[in-house]
């Protein structure tokens, strides 16, 4: 593991209480932070006190949207070791959303190390009550002080920390999405696939039409088309009609999901008959009318799983299992948590444990 150093801050923030946590609200003490220059290459990683950025409003960033980032968690088991879900994947991913945007790759080892050094300086800060959990986010902008569209010649990577509670304080919960024609989210060619700002501010204004008919997600609709199912809110979808479980496939337009991947993993491990396959709204609506539509559900790091209980496209609308989450719903989000937590095995080896400062390597 790389040397990291760390300044400690003189100034510690007050830890919630575990009972109080919502999502993203509350930030740590710490952050990782590193820098990049052309002709030099990354350098200079190290962990310091949380702290606002200094930019010039000519930042390119500010002005042309050159900016990715990620988002996975570090779980407290009840054996009280710290661990991360899929560091590894999350860094490829966060080097693939890189790539989309011309911004410098990382080495990956570096990214899981800048993951582990920043978890580890907060380590008391990762909650404890069951159900919460440390949400890291690692973010790359690009800092050339310049107008003109052109990629970036220098970068901040940093990685921020937020104690999360429970997402379902009352247990899972079915949603009601509405599909949505009128708004496209990504086409093939684009950033669709990418972790970037860009595809969150172009999800705002579906998602307050969606809000304002009582709907809590947009379900989208392919950009060409406006036919094939995409992606759920910030979330992959699946769905099993009849003994068939179906999820549209990474064709360049919806993000390569972590959880997502790891679903079908375990459903694949579990005998089910599952496909990456396109599906349109039409056969799903149909699907719901005669009855072979038995679970809807998103994944994402957030909720891990998230059902669904009513879709509405066009005026028409469909409930799905009656309003109530599946079985095969609660099946998947309670085989994941147990690996998270620790309290299940782990056959794919998808947790590593973040060691403590002065724990050792034992």
């Amino acid at each position: 593991m790389t040397d990291i150093p760390f300044t400690p801050t003189r100034s510690p923030r007050p830890k919630p209480d575990d009972a109080s946590l919502a999502f993203g609200k509350v930030l740590t003490d710490h952050m990782f932070m590193m820098n990049y220059e052309e002709g030099r290459g990354w350098h200079d990683p190290r962990v310091v006190p949380y702290a606002p950025l200094s930019m010039d409003p000519a930042t390119s960033v500010l002005h042309y949207g050159q900016a990715v980032f990620d988002g996975l968690k570090a779980f407290r088991g009840e054996d009280g070791q710290i661990r991360l879900f899929r560091a590894e994947r999350h860094a490829q991913r966060l080097n693939k959303s890189c790539r989309a945007l011309c911004i410098p790759e990382m080495d990956p080892g570096l990214i899981r190390e800048s993951f582990e050094a920043v978890v580890a300086a907060d380590h008391d800060w990762v909650p404890r009550a069951p159900g919460t959990s440390l949400y890291i986010r690692p973010t790359v902008v690009a800092t050339d002080v310049m107008l003109g569209v052109h990629p970036s010649h220098s970068y901040i990577y940093f990685v921020i920390c937020s104690p999360v509670g429970a997402y379902y304080r009352e247990g899972v919960k079915p949603i009601r999405i509405l599909a949505s024609d009128n708004h496209v989210r990504a086409v093939q060619g684009g950033l669709g696939e990418a972790k970037t700002a860009a595809n969150y501010a172009a999800s705002l204004s579906a998602q307050k039409e969606a809000a304002e008919a009582g709907y809590t997600q947009v379900l989208w609709l392919d950009g060409v088309e406006r036919k094939y199912i995409d992606e759920v809110g910030t979330m992959n979808i699946m769905m099993q009609i009849g003994d068939e479980v179906i999820t549209p496939p990474l064709a360049g337009t919806i993000l390569d999901g972590v959880t997502r991947n790891s679903a079908l993993a375990l459903m694949r491990d579990w005998g089910l008959r599952v496909s990456e396959r396109k599906i349109s709204i039409d056969e799903v609506m149909q699907a719901g009318r005669d009855g072979t539509l038995r679970e809807v559900w998103g994944t994402g790091t957030a909720a891990v799983v998230s059902p669904v209980g009513e879709l509405g496209y066009k005026g028409d609308v469909i409930r799905i299992g009656n309003g109530h989450t599946g079985l095969l719903t609660q099946r998947l989000y309670d085989a994941i948590m147990g690996i998270q937590y620790g309290r299940a095995p782990d056959p794919h080896g998808w947790m590593s444990v973040v060691k403590r400062p002065g724990a050792g390597n034992a």
